[in-house]
């Protein structure tokens, strides 16, 4: 295992994209493997078969309501559809009206 210091010296190398030699790759591939591990100690992520089905249930969750909100978008486009219709409607009926009334 490589220091914190030499890691984060080959991260910085790599990231302005300078080569590294085969052993400073090979030791910069172990140093990130060692972060991740801590990382993932520190967070307490696990990939139990338990924490899978809880995802899959959330994610099933999310889209049933993902399918109703969009269920009721579409409905909503339609309501308001129907009211473009009628307030033209009313509109013709309006000018009608009025133009019946300028010829009295």
């Amino acid at each position: 295992m490589i220091s914190d210091d030499l890691g984060k010296v080959l991260h910085d190398k790599v990231t302005r994209e300078k080569s590294l030699s085969d052993e400073e790759q090979a030791q910069l591939e172990s140093w990130y493997e060692f972060q991740d591990s801590v990382e993932i100690d520190i967070l307490g992520i696990t990939t139990s078969e338990e924490t899978v089905v809880t995802l899959q249930s959330q994610i099933e969750t999310t889209l049933t309501q993902l399918m109703t909100i969009t269920k009721r978008i579409q409905e909503t486009v339609s309501e308001n559809e129907v009211l473009r219709r009628e307030i033209i409607s009313l509109r013709r009926q309006l000018v009608d009206s009025s133009a019946i009334q300028q010829t009295v």
